[in-house]
């Protein structure tokens, strides 16, 4: 299929990912370059196989019901509104033809074929996905935290086990695996999901008699022997002290070995049946970007300049999880792969690309690593901010304060203080939508497509 560009003589600029650093970009560039915008002497198109860009920060606290799921998204199409959004997967990246290959929404069951589109310039923003390994039976019963899609699942699943276990009270099995819950991976994302769903499990239980929270098992497995190695081994070791006050398992230095039919099995030889299994050990670049010509290093990411061009190719830049970027604060190392680093190198990318487009030169990134702030349910956390360290209240109030300033949006920073404000009024909901992983059951029983009841 032929290339698409918009007309002859305006500049494309084609972003492909609409997370922190393509929907910042994007953003950036919309308010940078408006009057050529308007002349239509640039057109930038934003592709993405979502319409949103999800803030992670807030994940967790969606998963415990803290906040409504929707006010930790942000529309593309209101936020940019002066950009073209498509919705699609980018299957191919030809920099030599300068297009890229795009499998449109809704086409890849309609026999529909991909679309090339061509480019001027291109923002490589597609992010990362979830890091597995070949492990028996992960696959087939884990899930990872990484998109709104499964922070609501695993809440709805987290309150169905409780409905499980207190369906069965003569079936010891049956209640020990569902109110068994594992988490793979010590990082923030693994770390704060798990210390706010127990936080909700626990609260939970208030509504179901038969159940004593002693009875949940909540494990965290850690491959390494660092639990949140961002926040430094100090507080660290807190977090973890922490973790255990409250009943939680933490296991260092522990590998989960297979969990084939919900049967989990470790490296240090204990064996057990789990209703949940949570994968959060790592992340790695997209994997679409191997189909590509861009350079990439030993770890899959594009080779990226300080100033967040792609090494030895003209008009290709990147940044945020998908690219390294050097750190000029630290010779030799690359930027974390965090929202913190996202949200500033789409700031600086976007006044580059800005600066190409009007013949000015580039600025490198440079940005000092302030610190990290992390939840571990309601009014708990922990914080090293400018070698600052906080625990318990300060810190999670210190959490909610930074990343509501993070935010993109006045609406979305109003919501998500409403919702605050009224949980502090009104206990959590513990309705669990389970259903909606099946929303057709209903009507294909009534239509006589199901048998069973």
């Amino acid at each position: 299929m032929p290339s698409q560009r918009s007309t002859d003589s305006a500049k494309h600029i084609v972003i492909i990912g609409g997370g922190y650093v393509g929907m910042y970009t994007a953003l950036r560039l919309q308010r940078k370059l408006r009057a050529e915008m308007r002349r239509g002497d640039v057109v930038v198109t934003v592709v993405d196989p979502q319409s949103y860009m999800t803030y992670q920060p807030f994940l967790p606290e969606a998963a415990a019901g803290n906040l409504e799921p929707r006010h930790v998204v942000v529309s593309l199409r209101k936020v940019l509104r002066r950009c073209r959004i498509m919705n699609g997967y980018v299957t191919g990246i030809d920099h030599a033809a300068r297009r890229i290959t795009v499998q449109p929404a809704g086409t890849r069951t309609a026999g529909v074929p991909e679309r090339e589109i061509g480019y001027d310039m291109l923002v490589v923003a597609l992010g990362s996905i979830s890091r597995t390994l070949p492990i028996p039976g992960l696959a087939e019963c884990g899930i990872g935290f990484k998109t709104i899609e499964e922070s609501i699942f695993l809440r709805n699943h987290v309150l169905h086990q409780l409905d499980i276990a207190a369906s069965n009270p003569d079936d010891e099995e049956a209640r020990r695996r569902a109110l068994t819950f594992v988490f793979v991976g010590a990082g923030f994302a693994g770390v704060e999901a798990m210390a706010e769903l127990e936080d909700m499990a626990r609260d939970a239980c208030r509504w179901y008699p038969s159940i004593d929270p002693g009875e949940l098992r909540w494990l965290m497995v850690e491959a390494t022997a660092r639990i949140l190695p961002e926040v430094g081994p100090e507080m660290g070791r807190w977090t973890a002290e922490a973790l255990r006050h409250r009943g939680i398992e933490v296991k260092m230095e522990t590998l989960l070995k297979s969990a084939e039919k919900r049967h989990v099995v470790l490296s240090d030889g204990e064996e057990f049946d789990a209703g949940t299994l949570v994968w959060t050990a790592g992340v790695k670049p997209h994997p679409v970007l191997k189909r590509s010509d861009l350079p990439l290093d030993e770890k899959g990411r594009v080779r990226t300049t300080a100033e967040l061009t792609v090494e030895g190719l003209e008009h290709v830049y990147a940044a945020g999880d998908n690219a390294a970027v050097p750190d000029l604060t630290d010779a030799g190392d690359f930027t974390a792969p965090n929202a913190q680093h996202a949200v500033r190198q789409a700031r600086r990318l976007g006044d580059n690309i800005v600066a190409d487009v009007r013949g000015k030169p580039r600025k490198p990134y440079a940005h000092r690593y302030v610190g990290s702030v992390a939840s571990l349910g309601l009014h708990k956390g922990v914080a090293n901010v400018y070698g600052i360290k906080l625990r318990g209240l300060p810190a999670w109030f210190m959490h909610r304060t930074y990343h509501l300033s993070r935010m993109p949006t006045v609406n979305r920073k109003f919501r998500i203080t409403v919702d605050w404000t009224l949980a502090s009024f009104f206990r959590r909901e513990i309705v669990s939508l389970g259903e909606l992983e099946a929303p057709r059951f209903e009507f294909e029983l009534a239509a006589g497509r199901r048998q069973d009841v």
